[in-house]
């Protein structure tokens, strides 16, 4: 007998548990649409009817209908059009390969780039940081990145890093990072005013106007993966009363 995925939402769930798609899960646009289905996020994938559990976590669910399983995982399995950080460690011919933190390399061409053509190369060297975006992401293939979007812009993606500091993070941290309005991100700048980058691959880079005030938030981004809202509170406003 299968459960309803509103009723647990918010429970920790394992790896093969099952859900069927009860009259609640599905969602009617408008009166002369067919209902949508519940969308499978990450930790959930589709067996027919069914929706079955494929890593351990909580289930979260953003309204209406989007579902999955949030958890502390930090070994990253790259999806196409996800943004991450890598890192160049080698130049094979007009590709560059890019550890991403996954199993394997990346490939990144050197016409991936805004601007780039034959006669203007790009100037990264190994050891460069990039944010780029997966194109490319799938168990038969070789994973493929690019630092442009559809229209050949870079809307933010490239070589940067210079002065700061990469470190590594849950899965799920991230996420909450990157979500529209973070309560992470947003004590962080109220504590330390910072640059950040955050890569879906759980690689977080940091700068702030010193190396000490660096180190600290990158200490706290890493102590807060498993704390409270209210716990993390009462950490960042120690941390700031001690700066002052």
């Amino acid at each position: 007998m299968f459960s309803s995925l509103k009723e647990k939402v918010g429970e920790v769930l394992l790896p093969g548990d099952e859900f069927c798609f009860e009259a609640e899960d599905t969602i009617s646009l408008t009166e002369s649409s067919k209902p949508e289905r519940a969308v499978c996020g990450p930790g959930l994938r589709r067996n027919g009817a069914r929706l079955v559990v494929s890593k351990s976590g909580v289930l979260r669910h953003k309204p209406p209908h989007t579902f999955w399983i949030d958890s502390q995982q930090r070994r990253y399995v790259p999806a196409k059009g996800e943004t991450v950080i890598g890192i160049i460690t080698a130049k094979s011919g007009d590709v560059f390969k890019v550890d991403f933190g996954g199993s394997e390399l990346a490939s990144l061409s050197y016409l991936a780039f805004e601007g780039a053509t034959k006669r203007n190369r790009p100037n990264v060297q190994v050891g460069d940081l990039v944010f780029a975006q997966f194109i490319i992401a799938n168990k038969d293939m070789e994973p493929e990145l690019v630092c442009i979007d559809g229209s050949g812009r870079a809307n933010g993606m490239g070589v940067f890093g210079g002065g700061g500091l990469l470190f590594k993070v849950s899965l799920g941290l991230v996420r909450r990072l990157l979500a529209p309005h973070s309560d992470v991100r947003a004590d962080l700048e109220q504590t330390f005013p910072c640059e950040l980058v955050v890569g879906m691959n759980g690689r977080v880079w940091v700068r702030t106007s010193s190396v000490q005030q660096t180190l600290i938030v990158a200490n706290l981004l890493q102590s807060c993966d498993t704390m409270t809202s209210q716990q993390r509170q009462q950490l960042f406003r120690r941390v700031q009363q001690g700066a002052l």
